[in-house]
């Protein structure tokens, strides 16, 4: 009995490993669907909220944005670029959106071509589900190389001492 334990944990240890290993950043995997990436839940406001709501919203969750909902609706977008005007006002109205079954390459696509930093998502009836940020891709991305990426240290210029180190 204590063997067999001691099997399944030693298989539960390996799987992440192997798991790690074969992970691939291909055509394949940014077709994975949105959902994959775990977004948020979109902080959201009224298009009559007032502009301080929205900043105070925003500092309290550390957050770029925020969507305004009209009836249970997704009416429009407000981001720290669009400060400081009513909401309303500064809002991108009807922001193109993205569902969490769509994969990954339609949202790095809008985000290329629109200059996007942040896309709603919404349900088929248009109610706000999500958020997706570039911040979310980058994260997403940087999994696949983590020991290529996180290992590196914080100067540049010390970039050659780095190639001949272990890790950390």
């Amino acid at each position: 009995m204590d063997s067999e334990i001691a099997d399944e944990e030693l298989a539960e240890l390996e799987e992440p490993a192997r798991a790690a290993v074969r992970r691939v950043l291909d055509q394949d995997t940014i077709r994975e669907p949105i959902r994959l990436l775990s977004p948020r839940a979109p902080l959201c406001l009224a298009p009559d909220a007032s502009l301080q709501e929205a900043v105070r919203v925003m500092r309290e969750h550390h957050v770029g944005c925020v969507l305004a909902v009209e009836h249970d609706r997704l009416a429009g977008i407000l981001t720290e670029r669009d400060l400081p005007r009513p909401v309303r006002e500064v809002m991108t109205p009807d922001p193109e959106v993205l569902r969490l079954d769509d994969p990954i390459v339609y949202a790095l696509h809008r985000m290329s071509v629109g200059g996007y930093r942040h896309v709603p998502l919404v349900d088929d009836a248009g109610r706000p589900v999500g958020i997706l940020s570039v911040k979310d891709i980058v994260h997403y991305v940087v999994s696949f190389f983590v020991s290529d990426v996180l290992t590196l240290p914080l100067d540049p210029t010390r970039s050659e001492t780095w190639r001949g180190r272990d890790g950390a």
